[in-house]
């Protein structure tokens, strides 16, 4: 059965996600970001979502570099930030009878 494929706010929201995880551990933000914009185009929305989330999920020492830059665009963060803080804390799904190994 054929699918109907990705809508394109998805596909686009995907791609921004994408650039941010490539880069996560830049020393040199600035290509990053100038990427970002050019991905996004005039869908700064789905810029905001997408960098606030992500900042809120991956931000730690190892991606402090880029989650720092990312901050200090001129965004709207704040809600999507917190939404990607609460993803993180949800844990991992896994199997009812999952056990990790030792």
């Amino acid at each position: 059965m054929p699918s109907r494929g990705l809508s394109p706010d998805v596909a686009l929201s995907i791609e921004i996600s994408a650039v941010m995880s490539r880069n996560k551990y830049t020393d040199d933000p600035a290509p990053v970001i100038a990427e970002l914009y050019e991905t996004a185009g005039d869908r700064i929305d789905l810029l905001t979502t997408e960098v606030g989330g992500w900042v809120g999920y991956y931000e730690d020492d190892y991606t402090r570099v880029l989650t720092t830059a990312l901050r200090a665009l001129p965004l709207d963060l704040a809600d999507e930030i917190a939404r990607g803080l609460e993803r993180r804390g949800m844990g991992h799904h896994s199997t009812r009878g999952f056990t990790a190994p030792r």
